[in-house]
């Protein structure tokens, strides 16, 4: 498991400051299906902008 994540989205609820992640767990997926081929292709479902 990844100790620190870090996000650079600083209008997402969970952003903190240092480029932190608080959310409590992350959901990523692939635009693709089941797998990726580049980080382009995958999408944070964790997103939330502020104020939701």
């Amino acid at each position: 498991m990844a100790k620190d994540v870090l996000c650079e989205v600083n209008n997402c609820t969970f952003w903190e400051n240092g480029n932190k992640c608080g959310a409590d767990q992350i959901y990523v997926v692939s635009n693709t299906g089941e797998t990726a081929d580049t980080s382009h292709e995958t999408d944070c479902k964790t997103f939330q902008p502020h104020g939701h």
